[in-house]
């Protein structure tokens, strides 16, 4: 795992993390929250991204930790984390779209969540087809 990524998934799952924090407790103002803040369907579409983003931060984590431990689980974890962060900025940016609102606070985060896994998984999906491979002919 190169060191880019790991420091992405270091940044991403604690960020996540710490959003989820800051949004149960309150701590963001409202003139930085999104549009329609008050909105409670807003707040629970909002809310319905939780178990996504902990599932990302919770796989991402274990990642890190089976790299760092030489186990060979980091790989379909990272892979899942980064497919998972993926969707998950998807959705937000295709909500956003479909609702008309181009608020850059919250889309350039999001666009993040979209576009950076996507310069891992391809790399990452040829490593788990390789070590199938090997395993297979062994």
């Amino acid at each position: 795992m190169s060191g880019k990524l790991r420091g992405l998934l270091l940044f991403t799952d604690i960020a996540f993390l710490l959003y989820w924090f800051v949004t149960y407790f309150h701590l963001i103002p409202p003139s930085y929250a999104y549009q329609d803040y008050n909105n409670k369907l807003l707040v629970t579409w909002n809310w319905s991204f939780f178990p996504l983003d902990v599932l990302i931060s919770v796989t991402g984590l274990m990642s890190l930790y089976y790299y760092r431990k030489s186990n060979a689980s980091w790989l379909p974890l990272v892979l899942i984390s980064l497919v998972l962060t993926s969707c998950s900025g998807l959705q937000a940016i295709s909500f956003w779209v479909i609702k008309g609102d181009c608020d850059l606070t919250w889309w350039i985060p999001n666009l993040f969540l979209l576009l950076y896994p996507l310069f891992f998984i391809p790399g990452l999906v040829r490593k788990v087809a390789s070590s199938l491979l090997y395993n297979r002919t062994r």
